[in-house]
């Protein structure tokens, strides 16, 4: 499954003690070297991210039927 506009995502903390990062996908820029996500994060600001594999959940926007996968 490919993130798309109004998922959301949630990318694990790298240090231990740290909170994950969650926030809604607002568009997705497809690269060469692979997918960029702009998103707006919960505590309002917004930030062009390309997450590490394995490093984001995506969960789909609400009304999908598939199950949320590791980006």
């Amino acid at each position: 499954m490919k993130a798309k506009a109004g998922d959301h995502i949630v990318i694990e903390s790298e240090k231990v003690g740290q909170k994950v990062r969650e926030g809604e996908i607002l568009e997705v820029f497809e690269t060469t070297y692979g997918d960029n996500y702009r998103v707006r994060w919960v505590d309002g600001h917004e930030s062009e991210i390309r997450p590490a594999a394995g490093s984001a959940l995506i969960v789909p926007a609400v009304g999908e039927t598939a199950a949320p996968v590791k980006a």
